[in-house]
């Protein structure tokens, strides 16, 4: 059930932002080479006097502007879509970590460090109450924090 959990968040919510930015960058890349031609073809035309210095200018301007825009873009864009196939790839070695747990019958030390990379405990909403409640966010090794309390840290009584 844990696994296949893991294995169905990842692989929908990841494959299909990967999807999504890889349609992205091959839009930037292609802007990018469609805005060279362009500049090509305006100082051609600025050197053969269709258009004034000034319009030359002016429009090279933008088209530069443009294209720095894109060329810092791109590389966040690869960056983003590497650390989501990493991602993957950190799931597959979760699972196969946990498929060599099948029965835990005493959580020990090595446990916690094998599976848990950080808890997190939030402050209490009354001071010195013994029952208020406060958030606790549990961070796994590999994967991150999992389903709801990825929008939401669960609450529970300490």
């Amino acid at each position: 059930m844990f696994i296949r959990h893991i294995n169905q968040r990842n692989s929908v919510e990841t494959k299909r932002e990967i999807d999504r930015l890889q349609r992205e960058l091959d839009v930037m890349r292609r802007k990018d080479t469609e805005l060279t031609t362009l500049f090509k073809r305006l100082y051609e035309d600025n050197v053969l006097g269709r258009i004034t210095n000034e319009q030359f200018r002016i429009l090279s301007a933008d088209y530069n502007d443009e294209q720095n825009s894109l060329k810092e873009r791109i590389p966040q864009a690869v960056e983003r879509m590497e650390k989501l196939q990493a991602s993957i790839s950190n799931v597959s070695r979760f699972v196969e970590k946990a498929k060599r747990y099948t029965e835990i019958t005493e959580l020990t030390g090595e446990l916690l460090r094998l599976f848990i990379e950080r808890i997190e405990v939030g402050e209490r909403g009354e001071r010195y109450s013994r029952t208020a409640e406060q958030k606790i966010v549990i961070r796994y090794r590999d994967i991150g924090i999992l389903g709801a309390f990825a929008e939401e840290a669960r609450k529970i009584a300490v």
